[in-house]
């Protein structure tokens, strides 16, 4: 049976995702509509767990058992993010210290280096990837929790949603609307570490639902201003100069959607997102010595004024059809489009042998559109066959602004006006359709197999652009095919046991317009190419009204990979790497109130070396291993959680593997403390205290940043991102 404990749910999932999220049909009947959000003693919540054993998954193309899949899913619900938000933590954050094998969130705006199992994971929004070619890091950067119902995460190498998904999958899926009503949900909170008056943030959100059994709605707005942020020494933060972070950031998130019930067995659903989350303050870095060309001594000041600031803008619609009896087939179809607008910080580079400095801004701008098309037939009694397409359309174009020197210099950096604006990627377009079936033969009454095959292929369509020759590069056509295969099995027992081991391959999306950058070839005769990452992976999981335990033992190799240079640019390259470790979660209650647990992935990456021997891979991309515990204390009204996180530390063979040194991240150790209490009435209020002990560290991201840019860019300082401080945060959240 699969792993279901309080701190996070684990369920599996088939070979192939959902097209939509649960709605309330035959086949996938959706959970009843939380009021305002109670606190669960450990006996109600395995008594509660027990009557949704035959639950069908949400996310999973073709519907089925949770016990009778070979593979490990974690399912964040709608309280844990609602608790963990509330107390301070985005969404990145929450996931990474609830899901083993995810990695501890940058604590800034991207993503990047957040490696689940090692590799890269697909994040999508109801099944809409979230993910293009150009690989931004930004995908959680798309939605306020407040819109989220659950998360569920399909850990190791998968293809169910096209590319990107060599690390795993992370699904979040938007609540829905409830009928009757109208029902209104509340939402306030702020945060603040009480350094200075700069020192605060606050969130607001307002929901309203409602409608008949056959066409229901919600209207939904959020809104996150954030203040400045104060490491454990108390010192404001440093902005993140590389890839932008959520100081002084204003977010809003509004989101509607219509489910419709066009007949007894057809379905209909509608959302429309708007979203815009970016940089708003006056506080900047100013750099004294800038008109000497040097960026050392810098610090942090007011009147900052950039004509160019980071933002995230993103648009998405989707469609979802279902019909439970088309052909004597079940068969969904869904329809989408997104776009997306990413903007980052003023970023320095030397410029005249050195000699001077340069500041620039790059806005990236991708626009994505598609539709699937499946169908589950049942063949016979104990064999199904799940079998579809799948098309998209993804258009990509940049450019870059760059800033008066002399403007610059006069202010230390702290006004940057346009000069003039140029390229910075070539623009390109992808077209790309895969056809996937999938065969679930139930062998006796307790085994399963499956297995299943995608093939993909993509044509790339590159623009002219400017690659420092005379007569530039004319751009070009091209194309590229992955085929996919998975295969599976898993194994029940009435003891509550479980078993399972499968064979799965991913594949990473190639970056087009970073490797085509300043290419100085035919685009025609230099086709890009998916990086395939194959994976086998064995897994136990036991449950009982006592304990909760999953174990996962994966290994995952690939024979190519991207690789950044010091110029910031980007290559796909002949090069073997291998990850392998284990992920674990565990839970006991104890008597009717307690319950204690944690989680923890140990992993290693390597890289196969000239010298035929593997190294320790470069630690600007290598997981560090982790680990959480926590004890928890609930009754039916009330609830408080004290967990400690741990990464470990992490060294490299770079020195082996042809570079200068070998690099180092360091661990750090946090705590965090958690309390609700609902009253009848009035709703629920939520205090938290997040990194308890006010420890200073960098962050992961912060140490590998360092390790990228400096000091081709600037001095170590300037990109080692540090972590936040003690904060404190208070939380009320009322559906009425």
């Amino acid at each position: 049976m699969p792993y279901q404990p309080h701190v996070v749910t684990t369920v599996a999932m088939s070979a192939s995702l959902l097209l939509t999220p649960l709605t309330a049909t035959a086949e996938a009947p959706a959970p009843t509509p939380a009021t305002t959000t109670t606190a669960t003693s450990p006996a109600t919540r395995a008594t509660t767990f027990e009557s949704q054993e035959e639950m069908v998954v949400v996310g999973s193309r073709s519907p089925a058992s949770p016990d009778q899949i070979p593979g490990a899913v974690w399912l964040i619900d709608r309280e844990q993010i609602e608790s963990r938000t509330q107390a301070g933590e985005d969404l990145k954050t929450v996931l990474g210290k609830l899901i083993p094998g995810l990695d501890f969130a940058p604590e800034g705006r991207t993503e990047y280096g957040q490696n689940l199992r090692g590799r890269s994971p697909q994040i999508l929004i109801d099944g809409v990837s979230m993910t293009s070619s150009r690989g931004l890091s930004r995908q959680f950067d798309s939605i306020d929790p407040f819109n989220v119902e659950r998360v569920e995460v399909l850990s190791g190498a998968n293809s169910l949603y096209g590319g990107n998904a060599t690390g795993g999958t992370i699904n979040i899926v938007t609540k829905t609307p409830e009928a009757g009503g109208p029902h209104f949900e509340t939402r306030v909170g702020a945060t603040s570490g009480f350094n200075d008056h700069r020192d605060f943030d606050r969130r607001v959100a307002q929901s309203v639902a409602g409608g008949s059994e056959r066409v229901r709605g919600r209207l939904s707005v959020a809104y996150e201003e954030n203040g400045r942020f104060y490491d454990g020494d108390n010192r404001e933060i440093f902005p993140d100069l590389a890839q932008t972070d959520l100081q002084d950031n204003r977010a809003i998130d509004v989101m509607g959607r219509v489910d419709i019930n066009l007949a007894e067995d057809q379905s209909l659903s509608l959302l429309a997102q708007h979203y815009d989350s970016g940089f708003e303050g006056d506080r900047g870095v100013r750099f004294p010595e800038l008109a000497e060309g040097s960026l050392d001594n810098a610090d942090i000041r007011g009147n900052y004024d950039a004509d160019r600031d980071p933002r995230t803008r993103r648009k998405l619609y989707n469609a979802n059809y279902h019909h439970n009896d088309l052909l004597e087939q079940d068969f969904y179809f869904q329809a989408y489009y997104r776009e997306e607008d990413s903007t980052f910080s003023p970023f320095p580079y030397y410029v005249d042998d050195n000699t001077a400095v340069e500041f620039r801004a790059s806005e990236q701008r991708t626009d994505l559109g598609g539709a699937r098309a499946l169908f589950v037939a049942a063949l016979r009694d104990d064999l199904d066959l799940t079998y579809g397409i799948d098309y998209y359309h993804e258009r990509f174009n940049s450019d870059q602004a760059f800033f008066d020197r002399d403007t610059a210099n006069a202010t230390g950096g702290l006004r940057l006006a346009t000069d003039r604006t140029g390229a910075r990627y070539p623009g390109y377009s992808v077209d790309g359709v895969a056809g996937y079936a999938q065969l679930e033969w139930q062998a006796t009454e307790r085994l399963k197999v499956q297995g299943g095959v995608r093939h993909e292929h993509a044509d790339v369509d590159v623009d002219s652009f400017d690659n420092a020759t005379p007569d530039g590069n004319s751009g070009g056509r091209n194309s590229y095919s992955n085929t996919l295969y998975n295969l599976g099995v898993v194994q029940e027992y009435d003891s509550g046991h479980r078993f399972w081991s499968s064979y799965s391959q991913g594949f990473e999306l190639p970056n087009v317009g970073a490797v085509y950058d300043g290419a100085q070839f035919d685009i025609g005769d230099n086709a890009v190419d998916g990086i395939k990452t194959d994976q086998v992976e064995l897994g136990w999981g036991y449950r009982s009204r006592a304990w909760n335990n999953q174990v996962a033992l994966y290994y995952a190799w690939s024979d190519r990979a991207l690789e950044n240079d010091n110029q910031l640019g980007t290559s796909i390259i002949d090069e073997k790497r291998r990850d392998y470790g284990i992920e674990a979660a565990t839970s006991r209650y104890i008597g009717d109130h307690w319950e204690v647990g944690g989680n923890a992935h140990l992993t290693r990456s390597e890289q196969l070396g000239d010298d035929g021997d593997w190294h320790r891979r470069d630690a600007r991309y290598a997981s560090l291993s982790s680990a959480t515990a926590f004890v928890e204390w609930a009754d039916d009204d009330r609830s408080v959680r004290l967990q400690g996180n741990h990464a470990f530390d992490l060294s490299d063979d770079a020195s082996d593997l042809g570079a200068a040194g070998d690099n180092e991240i360091d661990g750090f150790t946090t705590f965090d403390v958690i309390a609700r209490q609902r009253i009848d009435g009035y709703g629920t209020f939520t205090a938290g205290i997040d990194n308890l002990l006010d420890k200073q560290y960098a962050t992961v991201w912060g140490q590998r940043a360092a390790i990228f840019y400096a000091p081709a860019y600037g001095p170590e300082a300037l990109y080692e991102f540090q972590g936040r401080g003690r904060t404190f945060s208070l939380g009320w959240n009322m559906n009425w």
